[in-house]
């Protein structure tokens, strides 16, 4: 039995940051952040009081919606977020109250910008091992709560979006078919937020310094993320027999162009084959697979072979190998 993913839906705020707006909050311009990381725009949540649960009901609503899934039916949804509305209690119970799961276990996975796949591979465990039979994985990042807007080398980066997922069995040769999985904490200081937990409480000092936000050493990151998205990539893919040429989807986390690039020309893929959306909604952490996929659903077809990999603080980050279990709607 496998776990396939029977529906996809994405949400994103109507308001746009694009570079001229941003340029004139900080020291930037548009060919800088073009350059650099391929950002054009990004979607911002400015509603008070709505958080990264917001995000994630509306993707839940239309997944629900699109497939017609009942939400008494739903037994488990899993959120990966950076960005819960609240230390405590989780975010996936907020979304599947306000969804109407009532049926419904749920809790959220904390692994950064890898998040979606981790929480897939713990879907398909899910249901591979019989416990469940519909799971939604939703993805819900308000980036932007995170964001030092005086920043100039990170406030270009992100955005907010959700993705969500309907996950269900299946005997079909469809379906998550591996994943791969690292982490190394090590590269703890390299990309984090220093306050606001339990090491280092929030106070006046911690809000003075900026230690609420993103903070991030930029060229150890993008190292370490070519590297570890490529060899975990090419691990999954040699496991499984494929090629460049057998591929016929590789949808990277979305953090920078130039990473993607980077692991899309030592793959030696076609460039038509990698999906890109990083130009208009910036990096949406672990919504960024699922926002992508469903960007060009139209363009997917049962049977396609996806190879998805991300990479988030943690160090954390993977590859996963799906095949796509459903034709583009008419």
């Amino acid at each position: 039995m496998n776990a396939k993913i029977s529906g996809i839906a994405s949400y994103v705020p109507e308001d746009i940051l694009d570079n001229e707006m941003l340029s004139k909050m900080v020291d930037t311009n548009d060919e800088w952040i073009t350059t650099r990381v391929g950002i054009k725009e990004r979607h911002i949540l400015r509603e008070e009081g709505k958080g990264s649960s917001f995000l994630g009901i509306k993707a839940v609503e239309k997944l629900l919606e699109e497939t017609g899934t009942k939400p008494e039916d739903v037994e488990l949804l899993i959120c990966a977020t950076s960005n819960p509305d609240y230390r405590f209690p989780s975010t996936a119970s907020v979304i599947a109250h306000e969804c109407g799961m009532e049926q419904a276990y749920a809790y959220d996975i904390q692994a950064a910008c890898a998040g979606f796949i981790v929480s897939m591979q713990s879907a398909r465990a899910y249901i591979e091992a019989g416990i469940y039979r519909k799971i939604v994985v939703v993805a819900a990042e308000k980036m932007s709560s995170m964001t030092d807007y005086t920043d100039r080398a990170t406030c270009p980066l992100f955005g907010d979006a959700a993705g969500a997922v309907l996950v269900e069995p299946t005997d079909e040769n469809v379906g998550v078919i591996d994943g791969e999985f690292h982490v190394d904490g090590s590269g703890l200081h390299n990309l984090i937020m220093i306050a606001g937990g339990s090491v280092k409480p929030a106070s006046h000092e911690t809000v003075d310094a900026h230690e609420h936000f993103v903070y991030q050493e930029g060229r150890i990151v993008y190292k370490n993320a070519v590297r570890d998205m490529l060899s975990s990539t090419l691990s999954v893919m040699k496991k499984n027999n494929l090629t460049n040429d057998t591929i016929d989807w590789l949808v990277p986390h979305q953090a920078n162009l130039r990473i993607i690039d980077a692991i899309s020309d030592r793959i030696k893929i076609d460039p038509e084959k990698v999906l890109i959306n990083i130009q208009k909604y910036g990096n949406t952490s672990a919504a960024s697979i699922p926002l992508c996929l469903d960007e060009f659903k139209n363009r997917l077809h049962k049977g396609d072979k996806i190879m998805l990999t991300a990479f988030g603080a943690g160090f954390t980050w993977g590859a996963m190998y799906l095949i796509w279990a459903f034709d583009p709607k008419n």
